[in-house]
């Protein structure tokens, strides 16, 4: 893979001191509510005299789960986590809350980087915010679209790539805009993504995001009229994703790689994780043996044949930030 650039970007404190309540902790609740953001986690200053990292002395609570078949954290080890050089991870809900990034895992980004860790994002989110995240955030490309699209910045230029050709997307984008408005006008309450005008291969219908959270039987409705329409979906947080082709989130790594570093999805396996929180991240959580779910994970678990093999105490970016907190402790 080559030798990472260790860049140091800076941060002012990424040392996480969660307290004992259950703040941050997952509470069951109706699976697409908006719930109220907890109150930020204490820290305090990193040292100027070393490299900020992330804590290894913090008091994390109990895990608040009886899905056996997710580990605690408490249960990674050592050798699994030193044999780790990347993570892919999602976006919406997994680092972030109510659709903004949390700060401590924005602070997880840099202390993996410090680390010595390559990160990649994986997500549902358009081509637009794909090319933004590329350029502004210290991750080593974007898997976008579900994995219909993946950018990198490489040679002193953004490569943007595709896993269809500009006819095929052009044709697609014609069907998919019948579908919409079909949708649209058979399921009362759900609307179009208000990112959809920056997508090239897929179509977003919001449940959630900006219109009133939709019950589980409105949700299964949009997945029907993909379907009968021929497209593959994908459930997220707070969209259905459809689309016309066969990729999905881990097709995408594998393309990914095999551009970025000419590297196979096979030698990676068992050295990269995966972090994610919803059904679309299911071939993610199969594949990768160092699976990790945020605890809203919980809110999607009968709609994913195999879950993720580990699970946090912490929802949403709180989650992602004790993820990353617990690899780094144990490589230290």
């Amino acid at each position: 893979m080559g030798p990472h650039n260790n860049d140091n970007y800076g941060c002012l404190s990424i040392t996480a001191q969660l307290e004992t309540s259950d703040t941050h902790a997952y509470t069951p609740h109706d699976a697409f509510a908006k719930a109220t953001p907890p109150e930020p986690l204490k820290g305090d200053k990193a040292s100027p005299s070393r490299t900020p990292v992330l804590p290894c002395a913090c008091v994390w609570p109990e895990p608040h789960t009886t899905d056996l078949s997710m580990k605690s954290l408490s249960t990674l080890t050592a050798a699994e986590a030193n044999r780790l050089t990347g993570v892919f991870f999602d976006i919406d809900d997994t680092v972030t809350h109510n659709g903004r990034i949390v700060p401590e895992a924005f602070d997880a980004f840099v202390a993996a980087r410090n680390a010595g860790l390559h990160l990649v994002p994986i997500t549902g989110r358009p081509a637009g915010w794909v090319d933004h995240i590329a350029r502004a955030w210290p991750v080593d490309g974007v898997v976008g679209e579900n994995g219909g699209l993946w950018f990198y910045l490489a040679d002193g230029r953004m490569h943007r790539c595709f896993s269809q050709d500009a006819e095929t997307r052009r044709q697609h984008r014609a069907a998919l805009d019948r579908l919409a408005t079909h949708l649209l006008a058979s399921v009362p309450g759900c609307a179009l993504a208000s990112d959809q005008n920056y997508r090239e291969l897929d179509l977003a219908i919001d449940f959630c995001e900006d219109v009133p959270p939709l019950p589980r039987s409105s949700i299964d409705a949009i997945v029907h009229h993909f379907e009968a329409a021929g497209a593959t979906c994908k459930v997220s947080s707070i969209h259905v994703n459809g689309w016309f082709g066969d990729f999905n989130k881990l097709e995408g790594c594998k393309r990914f790689l095999q551009d970025r570093w000419n590297l196979a999805l096979g030698d990676v396996r068992n050295t990269w994780a995966f972090v994610g929180d919803s059904a679309n991240d299911g071939p993610m959580f199969e594949y990768f043996p160092l699976s990790f779910g945020v605890a809203n994970v919980r809110d999607f678990l009968d709609r994913l044949e195999t879950p993720p093999t580990f699970i946090a105490d912490h929802v949403g970016g709180w989650g992602f930030a004790q993820i990353i907190a617990r690899v780094l402790d144990l490589r230290a």
